[in-house]
């Protein structure tokens, strides 16, 4: 048997060498650019385990009038617009008015490519009820979120405690994926942030401080630029325990007339890191076709 061959230093350099050389010879790998953000992106919404279209089409500009003055034939046409623009996340509430309003417009429509947010005012007596009907309303099964809709005071959870059972309960049985909650004022706001059943909050949030939560517990009593810090505080602290933040408020209420408002709302909700998605209620499909633009032109410098 022949013995094995022992390496000479000579031929361990020259392989060595070749070895390199073909190391050298070989391109450099580069990482695959990152997908450009956009408005229609499904992004998750905290830690919640869904995702949700970052722009979503609000449907209760003043109470819901703007988009119910459309008519429903005005009305199904805005939806599937934003729909092929691939604008999928549709918000609503009881006192919007616009629930069957919504049905018509997204029949045969996939389900599953949709987010459906809807929000239950004060403490009916028998919410799981409530929540049926909503399902009739909209012609759907499940709904992707509700949200216990308008508290104002630091005691709403124990005030509302029959509502959060059954929404806990509807969670549990899948007749909702998400639930959480919509404030006004910044006592039910600090209080949100306490509450472990919050899943998903909507904030109002704007960097000119229009219609954002003010000091009281009045529903109707809006804050301003001095307010803003402790909103953006509340919402830090909210993210920082993997809640889901979806932005209201973004245009002022509507008030935002001059471009240059729109404009530097947008790009801060959108640059801010503060929030999952917005919702934004439009009367047409310029006023979509508009924020959509904004929206990208903002992403594309994150």
């Amino acid at each position: 048997m022949k013995p094995p061959h022992t390496i000479t230093r000579r031929e361990f350099l020259t392989r060595a060498a070749a070895l390199a050389g073909v190391v050298v010879a070989t391109p450099a790998l580069r990482a695959a650019p990152a997908p450009r953000k956009t408005a229609t992106d499904q992004v998750p919404l905290g830690q919640t385990g869904l995702k949700i279209c970052r722009l979503g089409m609000g449907t209760g500009s003043n109470g819901g009038e703007v988009q119910r003055r459309l008519g429903r034939e005005g009305f199904d046409r805005l939806i599937r617009y934003a729909y092929d623009r691939g604008v999928t996340y549709i918000d609503t509430a009881e006192a919007y008015g616009t629930h069957e309003y919504i049905r018509s417009a997204i029949r045969g429509l996939p389900r599953e490519r949709l987010f459906i947010l809807t929000k239950m005012p004060g403490v009916p007596e028998k919410p799981l009820e409530v929540l049926d009907r909503y399902r009739k309303e909209l012609g759907v099964d499940y709904l992707d979120c509700v949200l216990t809709h308008c508290a104002t005071n630091a005691r709403w959870d124990d005030e509302r405690r029959r509502v959060l059972d059954a929404l806990e309960e509807a969670k549990q049985k899948g007749i909702i994926r998400a639930k959480g909650v919509s404030c006004h004022g910044l006592p039910a706001l600090r209080r949100a942030t306490e509450v472990e059943w919050v899943d998903v909050h909507l904030v109002r949030l704007n960097p000119q401080g229009r219609h954002i939560d003010g000091p009281s517990d009045r529903w109707n009593e809006g804050g301003n630029e001095t307010t803003l810090p402790e909103v953006v505080r509340e919402i830090r602290s909210m993210r920082a325990k993997g809640r889901g933040i979806i932005g209201m408020k973004i245009i002022g209420n509507g008030e935002f007339r001059s471009p240059e408002d729109r404009e530097k709302s947008i790009r801060y909700a959108m640059q801010s890191g503060l929030v999952d998605a917005v919702t934004i209620g439009f009367a047409s499909t310029d006023e979509l076709d508009e924020a959509l633009e904004r929206m990208n032109r903002a992403l594309a410098e994150v």
